[in-house]
C-alpha cells in the first residue's frame, strides 16, 4: 500500500524532445533569444535543468531544434503547372510564420544552422525555378531575390510593429518636415494611415513585382535584358587604349 506521502506528491513532469523544443520557441517569442537559457527553458517546464540535458546537450542545439521546428511550418512550393501561384504561397506562408517568430530570421541567415526543414524549403523553391524553365544561374538570382524579401521584409516588420511609439513619432516628423520634404512628409503619413489601407501588402507587393519580374525573364528566353552601363558615382570612366579596343571582340 502506498504511503501517506507518496499519495500526495506531484505527479513526475513527463518530458520529451518535442516539448522541450516547444517551451523554448515561447520563450524565445516572449523575450527573443536572448532570454533564452538551460536554466529559463528548466523553470518554465518545471524540471531541474539536468532533466532537460537529457534530452538537448547544450543551447547550440537547442537553437539548431527550434530553428527547424520553425522552418517545418512553412509551405513548400510544390503542386501544380503554376510555378508562380506555388512560389507566392510559400513566400507568403513563410512570411507569416516568421512573423510569429521573427528571432527566427537571424538564425536562417547563419550558414552553420542549416536545418533539415530548411533543405527541404529550399530545395522546393529551386525545383520550382529549375522546372519552370530558368537556368541554374538564373535560379540562383531567382531563389535569393526570394530568400531576401522574404528575411528583409520580415525583419522590417517585426522592427516596425514592435514600436508603440511609431505613430507618434511619425506624426512629430510630418509636422517638422512637411514644409522643406513634402514626399518624405508624406511618406510619413502614409506609415500613419497604413492601418487604413486596403491596398496590397507590402510583403505581397514586393513580392509579386519580383514575381512578374522572373516571369518576364522567362518569357524572354530565360535570360535578363542587358541595361546599358552606367559609371559609378565618385568612379573614373574607362577609356580604351588602342590595345583594349583591338582586343574586344566583335558584336555578334
Amino acid at each position: 500500500m502506498a504511503s501517506r506521502a507518496e499519495q500526495s506528491a506531484e505527479p513526475r513532469v513527463r518530458l520529451s524532445r518535442d516539448r522541450v523544443l516547444r517551451a523554448a520557441i515561447g520563450i524565445a517569442d516572449e523575450g527573443g533569444l536572448g532570454s533564452l537559457s538551460m536554466r529559463k527553458l528548466a523553470q518554465d517546464l518545471g524540471v531541474e535543468a539536468m532533466s532537460v540535458y537529457y534530452y538537448v546537450a547544450n543551447k547550440d542545439e537547442i537553437l539548431d531544434g527550434i530553428l527547424n521546428f520553425v522552418i517545418s511550418e512553412f509551405e513548400l512550393a510544390v503542386g501544380g503547372p503554376d510555378w508562380k501561384a506555388a512560389i507566392r504561397r510559400s513566400a507568403i506562408s513563410a512570411h507569416d510564420v516568421l512573423m510569429r517568430h521573427p528571432w527566427a530570421c537571424n538564425l536562417m541567415m547563419s550558414v552553420r544552422r542549416v536545418a533539415p526543414a530548411r533543405m527541404r524549403y529550399m530545395e522546393s523553391l529551386l525545383a520550382r525555378l529549375r522546372e519552370a524553365g530558368f537556368s541554374a544561374n538564373m535560379t540562383h538570382h531567382g531563389y535569393h531575390a526570394l530568400d531576401s524579401h522574404i528575411i528583409g521584409s520580415t525583419l522590417w516588420e517585426a522592427g516596425y510593429s514592435s514600436n508603440d511609439d511609431l505613430e507618434d513619432v511619425a506624426k512629430t516628423f510630418v509636422a517638422k518636415t512637411l514644409r522643406d520634404y513634402p514626399y518624405l512628409a508624406e511618406h510619413a503619413e502614409q506609415h500613419i494611415t497604413r492601418t487604413s489601407r486596403k491596398d496590397v501588402p507590402e510583403f505581397e507587393f514586393g513580392l509579386d513585382l519580383i514575381l512578374d519580374g522572373l516571369e518576364k525573364i522567362l518569357a524572354t528566353g530565360g535570360r535578363p535584358q542587358r541595361r546599358a552601363s552606367t559609371t559609378r558615382p565618385g568612379s573614373r570612366a574607362r577609356t580604351d587604349t588602342p590595345h583594349a579596343k583591338r582586343r574586344r571582340r566583335p558584336n555578334c
